[in-house]
């Protein structure tokens, strides 16, 4: 690929600034060819053995999402490991077989977002076809992966209150996060293990969304992509609402190379997909003063509290 700069008598071809075009634009291009999402699903894998111990080579190993109804097929190789990437998050049945054991079945595997996990897999030693040995107990899961992290699922998501309807206040749940004051110099929210509040990185569903605001005339860390596209009033409603929240992780250190934008923390937002279930939502927020406590400073002063409505639905 060949490319070439219109000769002026502001830039000319043999001149210094000339050169540094060409290498402004070979790096640019090196940059769009190089650049990629990031991971917002997970893979399993793991070891099919019998009784003894002793790997079983050629075993075929199905991992089932019954809630989405599709499932990823694999053989185990000759040292008896199996490895399914690209799974989305959410909740599996793995099943094993082979000829001369009993069919084994392990519920409930779940998977999160970037996880990478490995279980193993027992084959009992049985003669009568179609006997299926069903695994109750959850399966002993090992997590590979070497970030450190917090997931907060959907269950958190649907059960605790959220001001605004807005996940934003959970991501504090998260080890190594402290709030920050918005100022001039730095409009982040957030700072992770210490870093600066405008080194965290979202993503959602693998796209990157730090294409934020400034509050004030300093658009630098705007422009430059540093800050997370939240609403003019902070809240996370214009990435993704609750409803259509699965999950989201909070990875604060040693995570993969694919994360190397910025050195803080990384927030990866996983939107629900359909299922075979046919189901809805409804909500109705209020937020009424007479459902809150006064103020202490308030109360000393004898002052009524201040009225305070909202209800949306």
């Amino acid at each position: 690929m060949m490319f070439s700069i219109v000769n002026s008598t502001l830039c000319p071809q043999s001149g210094p600034i000339y050169r540094v075009m060409q290498i402004l634009l070979l790096v640019s291009i090196c940059c769009l060819a190089t650049a990629r999402a990031q991971s917002v699903t997970a893979s399993l894998g793991g070891t099919v053995v019998d009784e003894n111990g002793a790997v079983v080579p050629g075993s075929k190993v199905a991992v089932i999402s019954i809630a989405k109804g599709f499932q990823r097929t694999t053989t185990t190789k000759d040292d008896g490991t199996f490895y399914v990437p690209l799974l989305p998050p959410g909740n599996y049945t793995v099943k094993a077989e082979h000829d001369g054991f009993t069919t084994a079945e392990l519920r409930d595997v779940v998977l999160n977002v970037n996880d990478q996990v490995t279980i193993e897999i027992k084959l009992k030693v049985g003669s009568i076809a179609g006997e299926t040995v069903t695994v109750i107990d959850q399966a002993s899961i090992i997590n590979e992966s070497p970030a450190v992290c917090t997931t907060i699922d959907r269950q958190f998501v649907s059960n605790l209150p959220l001001n605004g309807r807005s996940f934003q206040s959970l991501i504090a749940l998260t080890p190594g996060v402290n709030l920050t004051k918005a100022s001039f110099s730095e409009a982040g929210q957030f700072s992770v293990n210490g870093q600066r509040a405008n080194a965290n990185y979202f993503t959602v569903d693998g796209v990157s969304a730090n294409v934020g605001v400034s509050p004030g005339f300093n658009i630098g860390q705007g422009g430059a992509g540093s800050l997370p596209a939240l609403a003019a009033s902070g809240g996370t409603n214009n990435l993704v609402s609750v409803d259509a929240l699965e999950e989201f992780k909070v990875l604060t250190s040693s995570y993969a190379p694919e994360f190397g934008r910025t050195p803080g923390g990384q927030i990866q937002i996983v939107t629900r997909s359909g299922s075979n279930d046919f189901h809805g939502s409804l909500f109705d927020y209020i937020r009424n003063d007479v459902l809150d406590a006064n103020d202490w400073f308030a109360n000393a002063n004898r002052l009524p509290k201040p009225a305070l409505r909202q209800c949306r639905g």
